[in-house]
């Protein structure tokens, strides 16, 4: 999630209102440039090609989504994806669960303590919906591991989608940004949404994200990963999803009953 009004960068700033949703971004490398091949392949995929930023693994778009070089080579043909209104929508990218599958989180001791205990609260809002999908944190290893943005980083939080049928590797948090106020609720908010990202989740408002983070219009695309919307769902705006792009500060998020139908519908 990146803070959309901050002073000092795009979302750099706790203490502004707004915040948007992040995807994975690391470290910029000389190797990633953003290149004009780089922009027609982010066009051709679907998503926005503004404010493309070149990250370690690939390249960060719509503030919170990482694609990778593999990502922008994928020519899977997105014809037979609905791109709608305000409803809930998922990637084509799922983390494959069978009859169930636990998915573990690690926190880095690079991070503070607040962030452990917005993981926990963030695995306690998934893990009381009774899904196929459980989380659970661990000490060492991990399937998704929670580190530090690097310096100087424009988003509050970022992370991937799934691949290979498991979630995305990491989430990065910028704590200069997110600070460690209300951690079991808006902490814990923005990292649930990161997760959501993780397994597949898209912005509730991708196709207008004037809806929560203001500014200009501009719908995000289906993309060659999908904007599949999820049977049960809303087709009008639902102004307390917790994969809205964007957050003000100190809020709270926890699954309304249009994000439980989500959860339970696709695990």
């Amino acid at each position: 999630m990146k803070n959309v009004l901050s002073a000092a960068a795009i979302c750099a700033a706790s203490v502004l209102t707004l915040a948007s949703c992040q995807k994975e971004s690391e470290q910029v490398v000389s190797k990633n440039e953003v290149t004009e091949d780089v922009i027609t392949q982010v066009r051709q995929m679907g998503f926005s090609t503004t404010g493309i930023q070149a990250v370690d693994g690939g390249f960060l778009v719509e503030g919170d989504i990482v694609l990778s070089k593999e990502d922008l080579a994928n020519k899977n043909n997105p014809q037979l994806l609905r791109v709608g209104d305000e409803e809930q929508y998922r990637t084509s990218n799922l983390v494959s669960v069978g009859s169930g599958r636990t998915i573990s989180i690690r926190v880095s001791t690079s991070l503070p303590s607040a962030y452990i205990t917005a993981t926990d609260e963030a695995i306690r809002r998934y893990n009381a919906q009774g899904l196929l999908i459980r989380f659970t944190r661990v000490t060492s290893g991990g399937n998704i591991v929670l580190n530090p943005s690097p310096s100087g980083a424009s988003y509050l939080a970022s992370a991937g989608f799934p691949s290979g049928g498991n979630p995305y590797y990491q989430v990065l948090v910028n704590t200069g940004a997110i600070g460690t106020s209300y951690a079991s609720t808006y902490i814990a908010t923005i990292l649930a949404h990161e997760f959501g990202h993780c397994i597949g989740f898209r912005h509730t408002d991708y196709m207008n994200r004037q809806y929560s983070c203001g500014g200009s219009y501009y719908n995000e695309g289906a993309s060659t990963v999908g904007a599949i919307h999820i049977p049960g769902t809303p087709t009008g705006a639902d102004p307390n999803s917790w994969m809205l792009a964007c957050i003000g500060y100190g809020a709270n998020r926890p699954f309304n009953a249009n994000d439980v139908t989500a959860l339970r519908y696709v695990y």
